[in-house]
């Protein structure tokens, strides 16, 4: 543990949910068009603190089914948005968080998803037809934890992720794409999903990925870059599934992200003394959960929730 700086998780649940009521905040205006997404950070970041029962269950879901698309089975990012993969897979991680995936229609949001996987395996993010890993290990992971995978042809989805991988042992957005921690975790989630993380070299991997440590102790996303928040859950996660975690210096990394904090009003930034959000927040104390820092619960590294929901989905199946 990171001397003389310790987690602030009182301020940061109430910096939580003081931003879900500041409608006219600039925080909330520029996070409009992905609320959806800013409603997973924020109450994922509740339950790892022991506080999701800060928020009235009933009154997100309600909010959550506003934003459902009845016509083609998606999730916007906000009520009256268009639908796609990034908001439908938050949509159903909330839902996993209060046990009510009882709300959905299973099969047809399953269904929604499903129909964006092309004939190369790859997933299209909506309609237009933008093509990136993030949107196979979204397809996977909504999937999974709807238990539908079924609705895909899983070997064409794992060929696409594989093709994204680059010499350096990484993986990038397309074919030929530069490796990026980011892309890295969202192929490492998707092969893990899909019991094929046998298609990676772990060593290879591992060492990119420990890497990414700077001299402040915190991780980048590719070479070269400052250290952010963020990437100590793209990264840590990553190393993780590929059993390489141990190749990090954990306390250095526990201290940048305590330094990231704002102590008095809550929230977590990109680095120390930069101003706050609720994705740094989340990020760096979704990192500390990967380190088993006291108080925090422990999280899955491949569904991106609290491990109790994680096993509360499959256990019950």
């Amino acid at each position: 543990m990171a001397e003389g700086a310790e987690l602030a998780a009182d301020q940061h649940v109430r910096y939580i949910v003081t931003v879900e009521k500041k409608k006219d905040s600039f925080e909330s205006l520029v996070m409009e068009h992905i609320r959806l997404n800013g409603a997973y950070w924020g109450l994922t970041t509740l339950d790892l603190l022991h506080k999701l029962h800060a928020v009235d269950a009933a009154e997100v879901v309600d909010w959550i089914m506003s934003c459902y698309h009845l016509e083609s089975g998606g999730f916007g990012g906000n009520v009256g948005h268009d639908p796609h993969v990034l908001y439908t897979l938050s949509a159903v991680q909330v839902l996993c968080l209060f046990d009510r995936l009882d709300v959905l229609d299973v099969d047809k949001v399953a269904d929604y998803v499903a129909r964006l996987q092309n004939e190369d395996g790859s997933f299209s993010g909506d309609i237009w037809g933008e093509v990136d890993t993030r949107f196979s290990y979204i397809a996977l992971c909504t999937l999974s934890l709807l238990h539908r995978l079924h609705k895909i042809d899983m070997q064409k989805a794992v060929y696409f992720v594989v093709s994204c991988k680059n010499l350096d042992g990484g993986f990038g957005a397309m074919p030929g794409g530069e490796s990026h921690a980011g892309q890295i975790f969202c192929c490492v989630g998707a092969l893990a999903i899909a019991g094929s993380l046998h298609h990676i070299d772990r060593d290879l991997l591992g060492w990119w990925l420990c890497e990414r440590q700077c001299k402040d102790g915190g991780l980048n996303g590719r070479p070269e870059k400052l250290a952010d928040v963020c990437y100590s859950w793209w990264v840590l996660s990553s190393l993780i599934m590929i059993d390489r975690v141990h190749w990090i210096d954990k306390k250095k990394l526990t201290k940048f992200i305590l330094n990231c904090q704002d102590k008095e009003n809550g929230g977590i930034s990109d680095r120390p003394d930069n101003a706050v959000d609720i994705y740094h927040t989340y990020f760096g104390v979704a990192g500390l959960s990967l380190m088993e820092y006291p108080g925090v619960k422990p999280m899955d590294p491949a569904y991106a929730l609290p491990l109790d929901v994680v096993n509360r989905i499959f256990l019950r199946k």
